[in-house]
């Protein structure tokens, strides 16, 4: 499976630095990654649904670490450019 497109949308909040779409093999894609500065630097979330029970429950992620960090490494590196882009 290969990421054939990123879409970033910036944000200038407090710790919500952006959105992320991902199309994968240009026939899938998950809309609503969001891009956060953390305390340790940046990571994605995954798109999430809020249960009755006030917690989140991810609506599609990674199944294992491995994807997860490519995915990862590939919207943070479409957010850089992005920013810089902006300057």
């Amino acid at each position: 499976m290969e990421i054939t497109e990123i879409r970033v949308t910036l944000r200038d909040e407090e710790r919500l630095k952006g959105f992320a779409n991902v199309t994968f093999d240009n026939a899938f894609v998950i809309r609503g990654m969001k891009i956060i500065q953390g305390n340790d630097g940046y990571f994605v979330s995954m798109p999430s649904r809020k249960r009755p029970d006030g917690t989140y429950q991810d609506i599609a992620h990674p199944v294992n670490k491995e994807m997860r960090e490519h995915i990862e490494q590939k919207v943070l590196e479409a957010y850089e450019a992005m920013v810089k882009a902006q300057v």
